[in-house]
């Protein structure tokens, strides 16, 4: 449910890419009815998501109909790459499934892209425009919200607050470019998180196993040479010769640092081994510290690369 609901947020709205959050979780769960059924599972429980899926592809959602177009043939890749990766390789583990399938996904939009002509030009002003859209519909809103009685009053009594509140609509007013900018790796990220909620829904509903469960988050680990995409990304950014892939190097970063970063949280947990004060603790600096915690995860999910935290002892006091 919050996954659904938090990209309605309206800071949220200006960076998550699909905020029809249903748009992908839906193909999703049916590629994963169809490979369950492939695998001995119930028909039915396969047509009934198929039929969901081709109902969310079809009907009319709010947005701009060049962004939803591209929504809509974004979420078909990925349940599509997600079933035949699934199906190629049954025993593997969930994340490489995940990762080989959106990769894929990209490789394929990446081909399309360069087969029509300027069609990549017209996928990032689709996608600044969009952004531009949910801008201004946020800040409409607020407009109306500045006009009551109510909000007047109170920055009658609080002076700072229209003071605060403008310098907000300006940062506001500053994001799509930026989000633009890092749309293919916030994608990719939107993506994976879709899969991994979809992966755990689908073994709730369903008796047919298509593959391991869900490891914990102290368990998180992905193969160590993905660490040459973070190098990468550094690489293009920091290297002058290298300027016209600098956009490619940002999300490569973003993409690869929030991978180390989420690895991080991983070895954090399993070294506090928390319970429920602990867990609340990282929720609320999540929350109020999210810069702070999220450059110590990525630092901690770095060395954990050459270190391995977790093959050492945990500590008892």
């Amino acid at each position: 449910m919050a996954f659904v609901l938090v990209p309605i947020v309206p800071l949220v709205r200006v960076v998550v890419p699909v905020e029809q959050s249903l748009l992908l979780i839906v193909p999703a769960l049916a590629a994963c009815a169809l490979i369950g059924w492939w695998a001995g599972g119930r028909f039915l429980l396969a047509l009934s998501w198929t039929a969901l899926a081709v109902w969310m592809l079809t009907t009319h959602l709010p947005g701009t109909p060049s962004f939803l177009a591209l929504s809509r043939g974004w979420a078909l890749l990925l349940a599509a790459s997600f079933g035949v990766v699934s199906i190629m390789s049954p025993g593997r583990p969930f994340f490489p499934r995940a990762l080989s399938a959106t990769g894929l996904s990209f490789a394929l939009a990446l081909m399309l892209a360069l087969l029509g002509a300027g069609k990549a030009a017209r996928i990032e002003t689709t996608v600044r425009g969009e952004y531009t859209r949910r801008v201004d519909a946020w800040l409409a809103d607020w407009d109306a919200v500045a006009q009551t009685r109510e909000w007047q009053q109170l920055t009658r009594d609080n002076p700072g607050m229209d003071t605060l509140a403008q310098e907000s609509a300006d940062r506001l007013k500053e994001m799509p470019p930026v989000s633009a900018r890092l749309f293919p790796s916030l994608l990719a990220l939107e993506s994976l998180a879709v899969l991994a909620l979809v992966w755990g829904l689908f073994h709730r509903v369903s008796r047919v196993r298509i593959g391991p469960p869900l490891a914990p988050l102290r368990e998180f680990r992905f193969n160590d040479q993905l660490v040459w995409g973070l190098v990468a990304g550094i690489t293009a950014v920091a290297v002058p010769t290298l300027a016209a892939f600098r956009v490619v190097g940002l999300n490569l970063l973003v993409f690869f640092g929030a991978l180390y970063a989420l690895r991080g949280l991983g070895v954090l947990t399993w070294f506090f081994a928390p319970g429920r004060m602990m867990v609340t603790l990282m929720i609320a600096l999540a929350i109020f510290m999210w810069p702070l915690l999220g450059v110590f995860a990525l630092g901690v999910g770095l060395g954990d690369t050459w270190l391995d935290w977790r093959s050492r002892p945990r500590p008892t006091t």
